[in-house]
Order: C-alpha cells, then sequence, then structure tokens
C-alpha cells in the first residue's frame, strides 16, 4: 500500500522534517567530515534521535533518516566492515521510529495529526563523493553501476522497517531512473519519492528539464511521488509548475533556506532575510506542491511556520 497516498487522502498538506545536521551543529557536533551527519551514528546516536523528536514536536509529519551519506564503501574508507556499515544504516531508522513511538505515547500530540511516518534518506552517488557533485551530477557511471551502487543501503533501510524511501537530492535522470529501476526489479513492495537538485527554475543540476525528468519516471507506480530539495526557495514555484506539465504524481519539495553552499570550503553563505519559510511553503502549497519541508539550514522553527497555516 502506498503510504504517501493514503495520508494525503486527509492530511493534506504533509509536513516533512527540515536540516538534520544544522540541528546536530546546533548541538555541539562537528560535522567537518566526508561522513558529515552519518559520522553522529557513531559518536552519538541520541542527539540524532532527540533532532527527530525535535522535529515531531515543531509539527513534522516525518522523520527522515540519518542515511543520507550512508554507504558501504564511505564506511569502508573509515575502517567499518561491510556488516558494521549495514548496521549503522539500519541503525538510522531505528533511531527515527523511536523517536516517533515517543512522540505518539503522548495523546495531546495526536489533535490534527497524522500519526508519523519515517522516510529513509538515500543520498545520491554524490554525496557519496563528497565533493558537492550532488549539485553537479555527471557521475561517467553507467545505469547498472548505480543500482549496485544504491542496492546496500536501500535493502538496508527497508529491512530495518522504513515506511518510505526519501531518494533525494538526485543531481541527473539517470540516477533516477536507477533507482526507479531497482524498485521495481527487487523492491516490489517498496514505495520512494524522488526529489531532484535544481540549478535554475527549469533544470536539474546536471542540465535537464525538470519537466521532462519527472515525465520519464511518471510510468514507475512504487516512485510515490516526485519533487525538487536542497534548492533555493526563489527557484520552487516554477519549478512545481513546470513538474506539474510532466506527472499527476504528488508533488513534493523541501528546499534550503536559500544560502549558497561551498563544496570546497563546507561553508554557507547568503542572505535569508526574505519572507518566513512559511509564507513561501503556502505558496508552494498554493502551486501545487502537497508534501513540504525544509532542506539545510531550516530549522524546526521553520517547520512551525509552516504548521501554523497547514493544520490550525
Amino acid at each position: 500500500m502506498n503510504p504517501l497516498q493514503s495520508r494525503l487522502q486527509t492530511h493534506a498538506p504533509l509536513i516533512l522534517d527540515g536540516a538534520l545536521a544544522t540541528e546536530l551543529e546546533r548541538k555541539g557536533c562537528d560535522l567537518n567530515d566526508r561522513l558529515w551527519s552519518a559520522k553522529i551514528l557513531i559518536e552519538q546516536p541520541e542527539l540524532i534521535q532527540q533532532v527527530h523528536l525535535d522535529y515531531f514536536q515543531a509539527g513534522a509529519d516525518c522523520a527522515t533518516t540519518a542515511s543520507y551519506q550512508t554507504t558501504i564503501d564511505g564506511f569502508a574508507e573509515k575502517g567499518f566492515e561491510k556488516e558494521k556499515a549495514i548496521e549503522l544504516m539500519k541503525q538510522s531508522v531505528v533511531l527515527a521510529k523511536e523517536a516517533r513511538d515517543i512522540f505518539w505515547q503522548d495523546e495531546n500530540n495526536h489533535q490534527g495529526r497524522v500519526k508519523p511516518f519515517v522516510a529513509g534518506s538515500v543520498g545520491p552517488f554524490g554525496a557519496y563523493l563528497s565533493d558537492g557533485s550532488e549539485y553537479k551530477g555527471n557521475y561517467g557511471l553507467t545505469e547498472q553501476a548505480l543500482i549496485d551502487f544504491h542496492r546496500p543501503r536501500i535493502q538496508a533501510l527497508i529491512d530495518a522497517g522504513a515506511d518510505v524511501l526519501a531518494c533525494e537530492t538526485i543531481p541527473c535522470l539517470i540516477e533516477a531512473k536507477a533507482i526507479a529501476r531497482l524498485l521495481k526489479e527487487e523492491f516490489r513492495d517498496t514505495y520512494a519519492w524522488i526529489t531532484f537538485s535544481a540549478k535554475d527554475d527549469l533544470h536539474i543540476s546536471e542540465g535537464d528539464l525538470i519537466r521532462e525528468c519527472v515525465q520519464a519516471i511518471e510510468p514507475y507506480e512504487q516512485i510515490a511521488a516526485v519533487g525538487v530539495n536542497c534548492t533555493p526557495p526563489q527557484f520552487i514555484s516554477s519549478l512545481i509548475v513546470e513538474m506539474k506539465k510532466g506527472t499527476s504524481k504528488p508533488i513534493v519539495v523541501y528546499p534550503n533556506s536559500g544560502e549558497v553552499y561551498d563544496p570546497k570550503q563546507k561553508v554557507w553563505s547568503g542572505d535569508t532575510s526574505h519572507n518566513t519559510f512559511g509564507d513561501c511553503a503556502y505558496q508552494w502549497y498554493k502551486d501545487g506542491a502537497q508534501i513540504i519541508g525544509g532542506c539545510c539550514r531550516t530549522t524546526p522553527e521553520d517547520i512551525t511556520d509552516i504548521l501554523q497555516w497547514a493544520k490550525p
């Protein structure tokens, strides 16, 4: 059963969480590492669980697991065997589910809310490279090579009980098609959303038109929603309009705060003194997005801004 479709019938929009890394840094974590937030799965997993709980309390209907940067090869470079890497991937789901259950034990949290669900984060191949390639694409890999890369993590997240997969920050169509094909051929009972990173108001990061990208994965039933994430807010409305031309699937958007990331220096900069995140999100909802949250540099306060109009 499609877990997004059943929830959207009575609880549109669904509210996603915001940035995990931002909140971990606010709690004192140093993420200047190739493993990024996955490093905290090893060092302080209890902080990850607390961030998930913070987002539920802020209004999120979903926790996105701390598995974006988890890969077999990435952990191997840090000295971890394959079995330990898979264990850490599964732990990311367990932490999110435990936070969800803690939140839902309090019946006061039920009012006007749908029981939160857990999305297993599947970052792109470019995230493993840790050089900003999730905003460029052009890997030079075949579709089969990308299938082989994504298979172990997807298997681990499913085995650990993720309700849906969040295949996110995908910069190129070949990678989206690889994931869609992998689910169709090997994980037929699993649903996912695919969200692209975009470089402007019409094109995904590698250069293809967003309309053509969502159109290409329209036939895949297990892709339950399509959209964009980790993209500047000013591009989102146009991207939604373009996606609606190519898909009948629900549209999911979770942009970053509007700041610009330097992948070499690994720092963010820029002005975010625009409309509140909640105001922007309301516009995206009017444009046609049904699943809305935040990506890099967004906070629980931003998610509460969405809650104010989404579920008064």
